[in-house]
C-alpha cells in the first residue's frame, strides 16, 4: 500500500503543520524567506489547484505545458509521435487529455511516457495513460520498486523500459537525456533536451524535485550532495520543474500576452530552485546536528 504514502504524504505533512508542528528551519535566499511549510504550500497549493487545468501553452520549440495549476505535465511534440512527461494523479489524466486536445494534438499520438520521480502526484496516472495510448513507459532503475507499489484501483504499474543515469530517449528527431538527481526519491530524474526557436538552439532542463525530507539520513544526505553538483552543472537556458512554482510559471505565463521575448528563456535563474533547496537542506542538517549535541 505504498500508494497511500506517496499520495497522502503531502496531506499528512500539511496536517502536521496545521496542528502546530515546528515550521523550521527558516532560510533566506535572494531576499525571500522560505520555511518547509511555505515550500510545500508553494509546490502543492490546494487540492483544487492540483486538479484544475492550467491554460495549456507552448513553452518553447516543440515543448508544451499540459498540466494543472500546481502539478506539471509536459508534451514534447515530434513528427513521429509525442512524448509525455509526468502523468500526475490518475484523476488528472482527463485534464491532461483535454489540454492536449485544446492545443490541437491527439492524446493517442503519445508514444512514450516519462516521469520525474516515483510519487503519486507525478506518476500515479501512468497506468491510465498506458491504457489510453499504448505508450512505452520509461522508468529510472532506482525508482522501479517504488513505482511498482503505486497501484491506483489495483492496476499494475506499467514499466516497459528501465533506464540508468545518462541514458537517452529519442523520438522523431528529439532526444531527451536522463540525469539521476537522487534524494527526493532514489530515482529522481532531471531530463534535458535541445529546443529550437527563432533560429537559435536552447538547453531545456525539466528538473526533478530536490526538496529534502524533514529528517535527513546519511545516505540521503550523500545523494543530495551529489545531486546539487549535478543540477548546477547541467547546461540550461530554460529551467522547468515538476511543480510550476519551481520555475515561476504563473509569472512567466502572464508575460506571454505581451508577445515579447520568450519569458521561459531564463538562464539567469536556472539555479534558483537549487539555491533555495540547498539552503534548506544545509539548514536542516545543521538543525539535526544541533539537536544531537543538546
Amino acid at each position: 500500500m505504498r500508494i497511500l504514502i506517496t499520495t497522502v504524504g503531502v496531506a499528512v505533512a500539511v496536517s502536521a503543520f496545521a496542528q502546530g508542528a515546528p515550521d523550521t528551519p527558516s532560510v533566506t535566499v535572494h531576499g525571500q524567506v522560505y520555511t518547509p511549510r511555505s515550500i510545500l504550500a508553494r509546490n502543492m497549493g490546494s487540492e483544487q489547484d492540483q486538479t484544475t487545468q492550467f491554460p495549456p501553452h507552448k513553452v518553447i520549440g516543440n515543448i508544451y505545458y499540459v498540466g494543472t495549476k500546481t502539478l506539471s505535465s509536459f508534451l514534447v511534440v515530434t513528427p513521429q509521435g509525442n512524448i509525455l512527461l509526468d502523468s500526475t494523479y490518475e484523476r488528472n489524466v482527463p485534464v491532461i487529455q483535454k489540454s492536449v486536445a485544446d492545443l490541437g494534438f491527439k492524446f493517442s499520438d503519445i508514444k512514450i511516457l516519462l516521469g520525474n520521480h516515483a510519487h503519486g502526484d507525478h506518476q500515479e496516472g501512468d497506468a491510465r495513460v498506458k491504457e489510453l495510448t499504448g505508450a512505452q513507459v520509461v522508468v529510472m532503475a532506482e525508482d522501479v520498486d517504488t513505482l511498482k507499489a503505486i497501484k491506483p484501483g489495483g492496476k499494475e504499474h506499467p514499466i516497459d523500459r528501465i533506464i540508468h543515469d545518462g541514458d537517452t530517449v529519442t523520438l522523431g528527431g528529439t532526444t531527451l537525456t536522463a540525469h539521476l538527481t537522487a534524494g527526493h526519491t532514489p530515482g529522481c530524474t532531471a531530463w534535458t533536451m535541445k529546443a529550437q526557436e527563432g533560429g537559435k538552439t536552447y538547453d531545456v532542463v525539466f528538473h526533478c524535485s530536490i526538496r529534502s525530507p524533514g529528517t535527513i539520513s546519511p545516505a540521503v544526505a550523500a545523494q543530495f550532495e551529489r545531486t546539487f553538483k549535478v543540477v548546477r552543472a547541467l547546461p540550461c537556458d530554460v529551467p522547468l520543474g515538476d511543480h510550476p512554482a519551481q520555475y515561476r510559471m504563473l509569472e512567466k505565463h502572464a508575460k506571454l500576452a505581451a508577445r515579447g521575448a520568450n519569458p521561459f528563456i531564463d538562464a539567469a535563474n536556472c539555479d534558483l530552485e537549487a539555491d533555495i533547496q540547498e539552503a534548506m537542506f544545509r539548514a536542516t542538517l545543521a538543525q539535526q546536528q544541533a539537536a544531537k549535541t543538546q
